[in-house]
């Protein structure tokens, strides 16, 4: 099972570089004792570029292009080209949180979401993230994160809307969302907020790249009861990943067996829910409850 706990923030870029960068060493047939000594960095320090784990700088991979004698022009520049963008990204707009996120594992996530080309959630009991309205997400931290003062909490609303962000323009990733008709009747004690939040559904929902459908109680039991899970797809060669939460860490399984358990799961979830055009009636018709 490949799974990493509390990942650093990897953009899809230093990914395709971690995976370039072993494979022309492995074709230079030289170990990483070997580059070490060459380009005068730490063994340790390598391994973590080629896993992933840390970035890099031009000047170090031009060395290590070098070593692996690697002249071609047009690789060369593509491999940099990488290296750019990866430093270009960890300039993110969420920096400025950075006390708060460090504080709630969220860094991780984010630095993948962003990069991201298919955003696949099921939520058994909460509205996704990235279709909350402040006011909604305000209630939810506030209920689930009582380690949190005030500040901190508005801070991660801040950071919640802000997200949100990602779902639009021509580039922006396809959401495809399985919500439980838990996640909404839980609210039923704040009849404002709850009619903010499905107002808000409906008005996100004819959105091209969004595709909304909720999974409702006469659905019975089904796949999803061991909780919410959100599978993220990447331009080709990166892998899919799942990403899945817990009260105190977040993992995230990369292997393909993971990848594909998980998204059978999630096939079986939207072929019981409601369609989109009656998940749309569903709310409206809740909402006239209200």
């Amino acid at each position: 099972m490949a799974w990493k706990r509390n990942p650093a923030q990897q953009s899809v870029y230093r990914r395709q570089l971690s995976s370039r960068l072993k494979e022309l060493r492995d074709a230079s047939g030289l170990t990483l004792t070997e580059v070490a000594k060459t380009v005068e960095v730490n063994q340790g320090s390598l391994s973590r570029i080629e896993t992933g784990e840390r970035g890099t700088t031009p000047v170090l991979v031009k060395a290590l292009l070098d070593a692996y004698e690697v002249t071609d022009p047009a690789v060369r520049e593509d491999i940099l080209d990488l290296v750019r963008a990866d430093m270009a990204q960890r300039n993110t707009w969420w920096r400025k949180y950075s006390a708060v996120i460090n504080t709630t594992q969220y860094g991780g996530y984010l630095a993948l979401e962003s990069s991201a080309i298919t955003l696949r959630s099921y939520e058994p009991l909460l509205m996704p993230g990235l279709l909350q309205t402040a006011d909604y997400a305000r209630q939810v931290i506030t209920a689930m994160r009582v380690d949190l003062d005030a500040k901190q909490i508005s801070a991660l609303v801040d950071v919640r809307m802000q997200r949100q962000s990602l779902l639009e323009g021509e580039d922006a990733p396809k959401l495809w969302a399985v919500i439980d008709e838990a996640a909404i009747r839980r609210m039923s004690g704040s009849p404002a907020a709850l009619k903010g939040q499905l107002e808000h559904l409906l008005a996100v929902e004819p959105r091209t790249n969004i595709t909304l459908q909720l999974l409702p109680f006469e659905a019975g039991f089904h796949p999803g009861l061991y909780g919410s899970f959100m599978l993220m797809g990447f331009p080709e060669p990166n892998p899919d990943v799942v990403w899945v939460e817990n009260l105190t860490n977040s993992v995230y399984f990369e292997g393909s067996s993971d990848v594909e358990r998980y998204t059978e799961v999630f096939d079986h979830l939207r072929a019981s829910a409601l369609g989109p055009p009656e998940t749309r009636g569903r709310i409206t018709s809740m909402i006239k409850e209200l």
